[in-house]
């Protein structure tokens, strides 16, 4: 038996923009995880993902339904069949959050199936194979999912070009509030890109002050100015919100962890639902996190980022 796992994701300036060509920054959430646990079977390969009621064998499921694909792009990348094993799929992120879940699952299922064929596969590698299943799930993917999720490291991100470890100067206390609407990525995406589409100018400068608060908060954490952080943060929510993709429960759950000391905060993911995400001092964390379940949020979870 072998077991792989997989982080979710947040992003932490930069989306929508991103799918654009302009960069964004994101982190790894390494505390909320994918699992996929492969056994021996005595019947060809079989997928169990109770979260989404599937209990069937491999061949049951249409060739481009995502957990299909993804088995059999890895056993065509590795040269080998689906094994004759039980694929178990179990997921602490949740889905439609903004949290990468799709991405996480992937993953997982990657790494269990070179696992199990005793092969190492490199986080390019993987985030390839990954980003053939974003698509399905979102249609224009940037890749920043897949990416930060296979390499499992904070990143600055540029559609098209490798990763860039982020240097971080020093350790940054993040809070993420899901407020429990599931936020339909590859609508919302598709949303933007009509609104591009039919106003390109206005679009392609929102995507560029987007940039400069990204480039700015790079700065910001690399000399380990929290402040600035912050305020960087609380720019990009405006330009989200200018963007069309934030929602009143955002906006209340970001207004919420500011009153209630955040140094900044922001929706992360798609919009219209999904997660907020707020950096918070240590000593300011515990109340932020209280104010928020006290506003409707679904879940909390606290995720630090080390500085080197």
């Amino acid at each position: 038996m072998v077991r792989a796992s997989a982080a979710g994701k947040v992003i932490l300036l930069g989306e929508h923009a991103v799918v654009y060509g302009r960069p964004a920054i994101a982190i790894p959430l390494s505390g909320l995880r994918a699992t996929a646990t492969l056994a021996p079977h005595p019947a060809p390969f079989h997928i169990q993902a109770p979260a989404v009621g599937i209990d069937a064998p491999l061949s049951a499921l249409p060739a481009d339904h995502p957990l299909a694909r993804i088995v059999y792009l890895t056993a065509k990348h590795l040269h080998r069949p689906p094994p004759d094993a039980l694929l178990r799929i179990e997921s602490e992120i949740p889905v439609a959050s903004g949290l990468g879940s799709g991405a996480a699952v992937s993953t997982a299922i990657v790494r269990a199936l070179a696992a199990w064929y005793g092969v190492s596969l490199d986080p390019p590698t993987v985030s390839a194979l990954v980003y053939e299943i974003e698509r399905i799930y979102h249609g224009t993917p940037s890749g920043i999912d897949n990416t930060v999720i296979a390499y499992e490291q904070s990143i600055y991100f540029v559609r098209g070009r490798p990763p860039e470890p982020l240097p971080v100067g020093t350790t940054l206390h993040l809070l993420v509030a899901d407020s429990g609407i599931p936020s339909p990525t590859r609508v919302v995406v598709g949303d933007v890109r009509r609104h591009w589409e039919a106003e390109p100018a206005r679009y392609e400068a929102l995507f560029d002050r987007v940039a400069q608060e990204v480039e700015a908060a790079r700065e910001a954490m690399a000399q380990g100015d929290i402040r600035a952080l912050g305020k960087r943060m609380d720019a990009n929510h405006e330009l989200l919100r200018e963007i069309g993709v934030s929602a009143p429960v955002l906006d209340r759950l970001v207004e919420t962890a500011r009153r209630a000391g955040a140094l900044g905060a922001k929706l992360s993911g798609a919009g219209r639902g999904g997660t907020i995400v707020a950096l918070v001092e240590k000593s300011t964390a515990r109340a932020v996190e209280e104010a928020l379940r006290a506003t409707g949020a679904a879940q909390v979870w606290r995720t630090e980022v080390a500085s080197p």
